[in-house]
């Protein structure tokens, strides 16, 4: 998201990281170039026409310099072909009826030749047209009425974006129109700005006009894609929401690397952030929504001087990214250029100063390249837990949760990161209560100052803001965490505030809102209320404009409406309610007259409406008086509203009156608010600097309390410097229990790991051994500590890396002609030129998408590349040639998952080990996965008719340590201090069932022996221990288990289990072998002492058996409770059972 300010504040955006207070003079007049507005996701470049020769390769050029010749003015060509561009884009059948009728000779696309298209001067068309030619390519919407109309190119694009239908149906002989509600307005609004498209709003003058005159009409504003219309919110009562404002982006390239450029038009801000790389470049451009995109022609130009568009040529991760949107070519200085090119996309003066606002990116870590962002989660990843989420609670959104994100791309410099670990340490010990902590949008604060359109709601939540800082610094336990909060909100604004000026203007601000504004709770305010008026009528009158302002500063205009109050009481009590007495009096056959007294909400007026009632007839009667006044009542235009409606001279001047004064008093009230608005327009930088405080404060706040849940810690951040480089101390990383980020620590369920890292790792270990799972959690664990956050481990010292690049896997891009190993080769490329010493680089089997020999080699260089900058990282790998080459490391360490055979069986423990581990589990891993298991016996042969003859001449033997899947597995686990669990012994039995009954009730008693023994108090006894029964086909459980609360698990035919528990195992047994297919299925069972341990032992054995090696048909079922999530192994759990 971006930090901002009006044109009076200077402030920056943490996701370009800017920083500055250096303000620009306004550029030179020039004179107007075309230029593209679209959406971001159209999948078409589009080009700018400045000549028409452009269009000579045309086939039907000819027709369309015809056509051309029509245009009203000459530099209203570009700006048609644009919407002759879009209208192309069109794809649904009633748009591309409407497009048939247009023309390409004037901006509007109107046909003067069909009904209603005349665009002569003095037609609403003409006047439109006027309009249109201020802001040409923005969709303009004008008011008609009770609707919002477009006419031409515009209406095409309402139908086809916003989903309206065409005024007039598919009538093929008028001018394309269509139009929405001014109730609809705001979400018309929306369908288009999200689509890309900028829209003009044309406003009408409202109130009484003279006969046969047009009502007069002014532009109220603009929406753009991030910038919504804000016209007339000072009127209402309720919070609108702000889109994430979306900056206009330019890309360059020098010789220092990739430069980007981002602008913001709603706060006159630019910001530009230079010697960056093309994956850093992508990333931003993948993590923030832009309105649009302007690319340098520099990208063309490689070092050797020829016109491609990257130095690798086409096919470059920024050409992928870029080639697929909309964008325009620009060249010159790009500052200057896209300052330009934003004015005349946003119709400014050239006299609007924008202020650079550029953050200084010395000693400061290198963004988070695509890649790495990806693979840990930072920004959302199929298939990767979000990180995000796990850092804050869930309930932590919008904007404490952007600034979390945007850090975590952007990691701060060292200062910073160590002033926001020292906030989240105090924010970990407190002990006092906290604020809410109020957030607003800062987009939204700004630009509903400076457009003088904030409402009374918003100066509550402006207060409320200013007194939470009050609030913290009054606190004695959080005066020292606000004085901390001041670095990171100036690296985050741009803006340099002293706690002293910040706490008096706070003070000040705060006491100028509440002397003018009514705050909650307060009653001086009361609706009006009269017996004989619906209430209805003086809630819509009254409520729009009262209790906005304290009484106090419209005493005046509040008396006056209370006396037009009464004086319309006064004379509906006279002139109505007479009339109502004579109808209750009178004793009527059914069907006869009525009356009331109602609120005609559409004429805005209190009349007296009569039911088979003529005031004619009742002449001489009592009321004769008060009904010859009645007359029929006539709207606004002097129409006759019924039969039914009535009213008198007396109640029509009482309305008069009272509609004048509340009008009065609402003018007064929307005055002072718009007079407070500029007043605190002086303000801007104390607000802005405030709201971002507050924002960081939550986000730190909720990341703290999330941390303390899951038992995480804070890591010694040691800081990088050039004097103490050379000492080994300063580029250690020592992590102890580290736990993925995923896993919830408070719950037990995770391996924890030692990582004590000086060097580079090789790592070695087997499928599913927790190789790529490591690599993610030092990557996490080493980024969160880089940004001052909480840790998922026990203790953790973390250097303050300049880069932290991880790089986990590849795939092909066949729109751009690279394989995967391609793709791989680019990103380490990349990873290479950019790590120095102080880096961390992380590569998950590394060169695994080409040849076996030559991508060993490969590998094995760079291993010695990385090895000799001096880096820490780890590097996995499956090529295990790679211990037969000469290479020439000096620090690169062997490091290994650790893996045990229990029962037969070679299992992973994930563990982190010294040595090398050549066992890769392959046929397992496909076994688990499904693989028919011919094919993975016909795998077992050819391995052993090829391999088995290397492994025992031993070849391949290195002196390093060896860790294989049998014959020393033990030797290196010892080794480590690792002590291997009892071997299970296994009968030979050709019944492969009974092996894997015998496997699963061996499992079942040792997982469930184990919570026994910490559920019971007592020593456990042999009545209460678990003692499996088997119910083989055909046979049915005894009857002393009717009544009886059970675990059972099936033996399905397709070896996956199903764990259940219930208190009537027949029946159930029963129910499941009714199904199909488990006629003959078998069962183990146990029974427990009541239901409650049932469940829980039932959900143990559903999250426990996976862990084992045992697929569950119903593995879902174990997600609704809290417990049985840890992982135990079997080796634990059978010595603590046996203890």
């Amino acid at each position: 998201m971006y930090w901002f300010t009006a044109k009076s504040v200077v402030v920056s955006g943490p996701r370009w990281r800017s920083i500055g207070l250096l303000i620009r003079s306004p550029l030179p007049r020039r004179s107007l170039t075309c230029h593209p507005l679209s959406s971001s996701r159209q999948p078409k470049q589009v080009y700018c026409f400045k000549d028409r020769k452009a269009l000579t390769t045309n086939t039907k050029a000819t027709k369309k310099l015809k056509e051309l010749k029509n245009i009203h003015k000459e530099k209203d060509y570009p700006h048609v072909m644009w919407w002759k561009e879009k209208m192309q884009m069109c794809r649904k059948t009633s748009s591309m009826q409407l497009i048939k009728r247009l023309t390409y000779s004037n901006l509007l696309g109107l046909d003067d030749n069909l009904k209603n298209g005349s665009i002569k001067e003095g037609t609403l068309n003409w006047e439109i047209l006027k309009f249109k030619s201020r802001f040409p390519r923005e969709v303009l919407l004008c008011r008609v009425g009770d609707f919002y109309e477009a006419l031409g190119f515009d209406a095409c694009i309402l139908v086809e974006y916003a989903g309206l239908n065409p005024f007039g149906g598919m009538r093929s002989d008028s001018v394309p129109k269509a139009g929405c509600p001014v109730v609809n307005l705001r979400q018309t609004l929306d369908d288009l700005t999200r689509n890309g498209f900028s829209v003009c709003i044309v406003e009408e003058i409202q109130g009484p006009i003279q006969a046969r005159s047009r009502k007069s009409r002014f532009i109220s504003g603009h929406a753009h894609p991030g910038s919504p219309y804000v016209f007339g919110l000072v009127e209402d009562d309720h919070d609108f929401e702000f889109p994430e404002p979306m900056p206009v982006i330019g890309v360059s390239r020098s010789a220092s690397g990739y430069c980007i450029v981002s602008v913001l038009e709603t706060m006159k801000t630019y910001s530009s952030e230079a010697g960056l790389t093309e994956e850093a470049v992508v990333t931003k451009l993948r993590t923030c929504r832009y309105h649009h995109l302007f690319l340098h022609k520099s990208l063309k130009n490689n070092s050797s001087g020829t016109t491609r568009w990257t130095e690798f040529g086409e096919g470059g991760l920024l050409w992928g990214e870029c080639n697929g949107r909309h964008f325009e070519w620009i060249e010159g200085n790009i500052v200057n250029e896209m300052l330009f090119k934003v004015k005349e996309l946003y119709g400014l003066d050239d006299e609007v100063i924008f202020r650079n606002v550029t953050v200084a990116s010395e000693n400061k870590p290198h963004p988070l390249h695509l890649g790495t962002a990806s693979q840990i989660g930072a920004i959302p990843t199929e298939g990767v837990p979000f990180l995000l989420k796990i850092l804050v609670p869930s309930n932590c959104t919008g904007l404490p949760a952007m600034y979390i994100r945007d850090l975590l791309l952007n990691p701060p410099a060292y200062a910073t990161a160590s002033t926001i670990q020292a906030i989240c340490k105090l924010m970990s010990n407190i002990s006092c209560s906290i604020p809410e902590f109020t957030c607003i949008s800062l987009s939204k604060l700004v630009k509903l100052l400076e457009l003088r359109e904030a409402n009374h709601v918003e100066f509550c939540k402006i207060k409320s803001v200013l007194d939470e800082i009050l609030q913290l610094h009054r606190n004695s336990e959080l005066n020292e965490i606000l004085r901390l909060l001041l670095d990171p909100t100036w690296v985050a604004t741009g803006l340099k505030i002293d706690i002293e000026i910040l706490v008096n203007e706070c003070e000040s601000i705060s006491h100028t809102i509440g002397e003018l504004i009514s705050l909650d709770g307060e009653s001086d305010q009361k609706l009006s209320s009269y017996v004989n008026i619906p209430n209805d009528f003086f809630e819509e009158m009254e409520s729009s404009w009262k209790s906005r302002v304290k009484k106090i500063h419209l005493k005046e205009a509040y008396e006056e409406v209370e006396k037009a109050a009464e004086a319309l009481s006064l004379a509906v009590t006279e002139d109505f309610l007479p009339i109502l007495f004579r109808i209750k009096a009178t004793t009527a056959p059914f069907g006869g007259p009525k009356g009331e007294i109602l609120y005609a909400r559409e004429h805005r007026a209190i009349w007296f409406k009569g039911k088979r009632f003529t005031p004619a007839v009742w002449a001489g009667t009592p009321g004769e008086e008060q009904i010859k006044q009645l007359r029929p009542s006539i709207d606004s235009k002097g129409r006759k509203v019924g039969e039914e409606w009535f009213t008198t001279v007396k109640v029509e001047d009482a309305l008069t009156r009272y509609h004048e004064a509340g009008a009065k008093a609402k003018s007064m009230v929307l005055e002072l608010l718009r007079g407070l608005s500029a007043e605190l327009q002086a303000k801007i930088n104390v607000l802005v600097f405030a709201s971002m405080l507050l924002v960081i404060a939550k986000a730190l706040f909720a990341h703290v309390s999330e941390g303390r849940r899951r038992k995480w810690v804070f890591p010694t951040l040691i800081q990088s410097s050039e004097e103490t480089e050379e000492t080994n101390g300063n580029r250690e990383m020592k992590i102890t229990g580290l736990s993925p980020y995923w896993f919830d620590a408070a719950e037990g369920s995770a391996v924890l790991n030692t990582v004590d890292m000086k060097s580079m790792f090789l790592l070695t270990g087997p499928n599913g051994g927790g190789k790529s799972s490591l690599l993610r959690s030092i990557c996490a664990a080493a980024l969160l500590g880089v940004c001052g956050f909480m840790v998922p481990a026990e203790s953790a010292s973390i250097p303050h890396f300049d880069s932290i690049m991880l790089h986990v896997k590849s795939y092909d891009s066949p729109a751009d002609g690279k394989s995967s190993f391609q793709i791989e080769m680019s990103e380490m490329r990349s990873i290479i030129t950019r790590t120095t010493s102080k880096s961390l680089v992380l590569v998950d089997e590394i060169c695994r998408g080409t040849e076996t020999a030559k991508g060993t080699c490969i590998a094995g260089s760079i291993i010695e590349t990385l090895d000799s900058i001096g880096c820490l990282g780890v590097i996995s790998t499956h090529l295990h040639d790679i211990f037969n080459l000469p290479l020439t490391t000096k620090n690169t360490v062997y490091k290994a998952m650790g893996s045990d055979y229990v029962n037969g069986k070679t299992k992973p423990t994930w563990k982190l080990i010294d040595g090398i581990c050549k066992e890769s589990l392959a046929f397992e891993t496909a076994q688990k996965e499904g693989v028919p298991e011919a094919i993975i016996q016909r795998a077992e042969e050819l391995y052993n008719s090829v391999y088995t003859k290397d492994l025992n001449s031993g070849s391949g033997n290195t002196k390093v340590p060896l860790l294989s899947s049998k014959g020393s597995h033990k030797s290196c686990n010892q080794q480590n201090g690792i002590q291997e669990g009892p071997v299970f012994s296994i009968n030979e039995s050709t019944n492969q069932m009974d092996k894997f009954r015998k496997d699963v009730e061996n499992a079942v008693c040792i997982v469930c022996n184990r919570k026994l023994i910490e559920l019971c108090t007592t020593k456990i006894t042999p009545e209460v221990a678990v003692k499996c029964v088997v119910i083989a086909p055909r046979e049915q459980p005894p009857p002393s288990t009717i009544g009886a609360s059970s675990v059972y698990v099936i033996l399905r035919p397709d070896k996956k289990l199903y764990v259940g528990e219930t208190d009537d195992l027949q029946g159930r047994v029963r129910a499941h072998r009714s199904k199909q297919g488990m006629r003959n299925a078998s069962f183990l069972y146990f029974l427990v002492p009541g239901k409650s341990m049932a469940c829980q032992l039932e959900t143990l054995l559903i999250n426990q058996l996976p862990n084992h090696g045992f697929r569950l048909a119903n593995i879902a079922d174990g997600q609704h409770r809290n417990f049985g999530t840890s992982d135990v192994s079997l080796e634990s759990l059978n010595s603590q059972s046996h203890r």
